[in-house]
């Protein structure tokens, strides 16, 4: 399937007279591709460069939209979950040249946090802290990595490296957004980007494993790391309003978040006739729901209007 698409993909992509929403589109299609069909790491690879390239400054010869620039991160996120932590936040990978992937990228994704959109700064700090997550694990232990104190100080930690100098830079930058105000953003901005980066500072600043939990119809999904976070908020985006239902039905959703679809929802025994009869806007239940709304919402205009009625038949 991905070798399908993949060509017409790339070239709508680099398509450089197409709008920016047009070949971002076009990359969250092709990465969403790699991420749930992809086989072939280095098939993987080409879409982390193209995905790297895009999300510069300049991209064959012409400035990138900010949008499209945090499109490409967002794919760069997704994909990278897909490799290990070396691969990503390592930098014994055989000389500085050969450093993780995340590494190597960190001077642009400061460049990012300076932007002036905040689209692109969100996107730029979600890939510093999923960088740096994947550096707190390397060398840690599945029962070593709850002390946050140990995983400050230990092989995974930035101190005494030559990028510990940026990163500090980096940590500063992020907490000063956690709490950025003025009069050159909404009051809505500023508090979803104060929000926003709160939690990346939790993990780049002091070191701590995010916690997301997802209700839904049906039950809970508990995410404690980065990974899980965007692989979720990547595949939301693209299900749109389809997402709780493929959560509760979807197999492949069940194998990539670990959870057990028996015990999410007996909504999966359903057949797609039942489905469309019980959860469907237009279903009896739904139907009878929006009479009964009417008529409830008419029985209280009536009573607020009584006084002019002097017999009060309408009620």
């Amino acid at each position: 399937y991905c070798e399908a698409i993949d060509e017409q993909l790339r070239k709508a992509v680099k398509a450089t007279g197409r709008a920016s929403m047009v070949r971002g589109a076009a990359l969250r299609a092709l990465s969403m591709a790699h991420f749930i069909c992809g086989t072939d790491m280095s098939a993987t690879n080409s879409v982390l460069d193209l995905c790297e390239a895009a999300c510069a400054a300049r991209f064959r010869g012409e400035e990138v939209n900010p949008t499209l620039r945090a499109i490409a991160l967002d794919c760069w996120a997704l994909l990278s979950t897909t490799v290990a932590d070396a691969y990503i936040a390592g930098d014994e990978l055989g000389g500085a040249e050969d450093s993780g992937r995340g590494i190597v990228i960190l001077p642009l994704l400061q460049e990012c946090l300076n932007h002036s959109s905040v689209e692109l700064r969100s996107a730029g700090g979600e890939c510093v802290a999923l960088i740096h997550e994947a550096r707190l694990n390397l060398g840690i232990n599945d029962d070593e990595g709850e002390n946050t104190t140990e995983r400050r100080y230990r092989q995974g930690s930035w101190d005494g490296t030559e990028w510990e100098v940026l990163m500090d830079e980096v940590k500063q930058r992020v907490a000063e957004l956690s709490v950025e105000s003025g009069h050159h953003m909404s009051k809505k901005a500023k508090k979803e980007q104060r929000a926003t980066f709160r939690e990346f500072m939790a993990t780049i600043v002091d070191d701590e494993s995010p916690s997301e939990v997802v209700s839904f119809r049906g039950g809970q999904l508990t995410l404690n790391s980065w990974r899980e976070i965007i692989q979720l908020n990547f595949i939301r985006h693209c299900l749109q309003s389809g997402f709780q239902i493929q959560l509760m039905t979807n197999s492949t959703l069940h194998a990539i978040f670990g959870a057990d679809g028996n015990l999410l929802s007996t909504v999966e025994t359903m057949s797609q006739l039942e489905k469309r009869l019980i959860m469907s806007k237009t279903s009896q239940a739904a139907k009878a729901a929006d009479v009964d709304l009417t008529r409830r919402r008419r029985n209280r205009t009536n009573m607020k209007n009584h006084f002019l009625n002097s017999d009060g038949d309408d009620l």
